[in-house]
C-alpha cells in the first residue's frame, strides 16, 4: 500500500471487512435539522462490534499483517476504544497482544480489554508515554506495532465509514467527524473526498485537547507545546495527530472546529433524549459543532459520525445530570 491510503485502499479494506464489521445504520435528525438548518443524518459508529470504528482499522491491519509477524505478536498503545478493538482484532486472529495504557485510562475500557484478551500494561503516565513504550516494545521484543492512527491499513479501514456514509446518504454536503490522533478523519476523507468531491469534510475535536489547528483550508498540527487540559471526551486525548494522518488531513480535510465541554456535554444530552442514542462525549463532537451554529446545514444534507459509545452509567448520569 502507499503510504497515503486512496480510494482503492478503502475498498480493498470494505472487502476485508464484509462480514467481520457491522455496516452501521444512518439515522436522520429532525430537531438536529431545525437547529442546523438542513438535512441532518447521523452514523451510529456506536453501534459497531467493540462500540466504536476503531474495530474496523485494527481488523484491516491485522489482515495484512504476514505470519512471521503475527507470530511474533502485536503491541499496540491506547486510552481505551483502540484498545478494544485491537484485543478484540487480534483474539479473532489468533494473535497474543499486548496494550499499553495511559495510568488514569477509564477501568471499564481497561477491563473489557482485558476481557477480549489483550494483556494490559497501566504503568504510562500519559498517552504520549504509552506510545513511546510501544514503539520501544516493539524494537527489543520484534513485537508487531498496531498503531492507533497512523498506519495505512488503520486509515484504510476507518475509511470504509466514509464508504458507507456515500452510499446511505445521497449528495452529502457536509460529514463531520471527531478527531484526534487524525485515523477516522482521514480515513473517511479519503472516501468521501473520492466519491463527493464537492462534499465539505470537518474535523470537530474539543478546544482543550485539539491536535488540528482550528480554521479552513489545509488543516495543520496544533502548535507544538500548546497547553492542554482535561476534558470529557477521554476518546479524543491522542498526544498529537500523527504524522501520516496530518499529511491526508491537509490534503482532504477542508475545515477544523474546536468545541467547548459545554458544547460536547449539550450534544450528548440532545443525542440520548431526542435520537435515543447513548454515546460517549467525544463521539457527539460533529453534533456538538452543528448545535453549536459553528457549522451549518443549509447548503445540504449534513452527516455527524456518532463514532463510539462506550461511556459508563457514571459518567453518561453526571452529564445528563449537567455535573460534568
Amino acid at each position: 500500500m502507499d503510504a497515503i491510503p486512496d480510494l482503492d485502499d478503502c475498498r480493498r479494506a470494505q472487502r476485508t471487512l464484509a462480514e467481520r464489521v457491522h455496516r452501521t445504520p444512518v439515522f436522520s435528525s429532525r430537531t438536529l435539522g431545525e437547529i442546523a438548518g438542513g438535512e441532518v443524518w447521523l452514523k451510529a459508529e456506536l453501534f459497531q462490534r467493540t462500540g466504536s470504528f476503531k474495530v474496523r482499522g485494527a481488523i484491516n491491519r491485522v489482515a495484512a499483517m504476514g505470519a512471521a509477524e503475527r507470530a511474533a505478536g502485536v503491541v499496540s498503545a491506547s486510552a481505551g476504544n483502540h484498545a478494544q478493538a485491537a484485543a478484540y482484532a487480534c483474539a479473532q486472529a489468533g494473535i497474543d497482544v499486548l496494550v499499553f495504557m495511559p495510568s488514569g485510562a477509564s477501568a471499564a475500557k481497561v477491563a473489557a480489554t482485558r476481557a477480549y484478551g489483550a494483556s494490559v500494561d497501566l504503568e504510562s503516565r500519559d498517552g504520549a508515554q504509552a506510545l513511546a513504550r510501544m514503539a520501544e516494545l516493539a524494537r527489543e521484543s520484534g513485537r508487531t506495532i498496531l498503531h492507533p492512527f497512523d498506519d495505512p491499513h488503520v486509515i484504510a479501514g476507518q475509511g470504509t465509514v466514509g464508504l458507507e456514509i456515500a452510499e446511505q446518504v445521497a449528495a452529502p454536503a457536509a460529514v463531520l467527524v471527531p478527531a484526534s490522533g487524525g485515523g477516522l478523519v482521514s480515513g473517511v476523507a479519503v472516501a468521501i473526498r473520492a466519491l463527493h468531491p464537492d462534499c465539505r469534510v470537518i474535523a470537530v475535536a474539543p478546544a482543550a485537547s485539539a491536535t488540528l489547528a482550528a480554521g479552513r483550508g489545509p488543516a495543520r498540527p496544533a502548535a507544538p507545546g500548546r497547553p492542554r487540559g482535561a476534558t470529557i471526551a477521554d476518546a479524543l486525548t491522542a498526544p498529537a495527530v500523527g504524522a501520516l494522518c496530518a499529511r491526508v488531513c491537509e490534503r482532504h480535510v477542508d475545515e477544523v472546529v474546536h468545541v467547548t465541554e459545554d458544547e460536547l456535554a449539550a450534544a450528548v444530552r440532545l443525542l440520548y433524549s431526542r435520537a435515543k442514542l447513548a454515546c460517549e462525549a467525544g463521539a457527539a463532537a460533529g453534533v456538538a459543532a452543528l448545535l453549536a451554529g459553528a457549522v451549518s446545514a443549509a447548503q445540504g444534507p449534513a452527516v455527524a459520525v456518532v463514532s463510539g459509545g462506550n461511556i459508563t452509567p457514571a459518567a453518561a448520569a453526571a452529564i445528563l445530570a449537567g455535573e460534568a
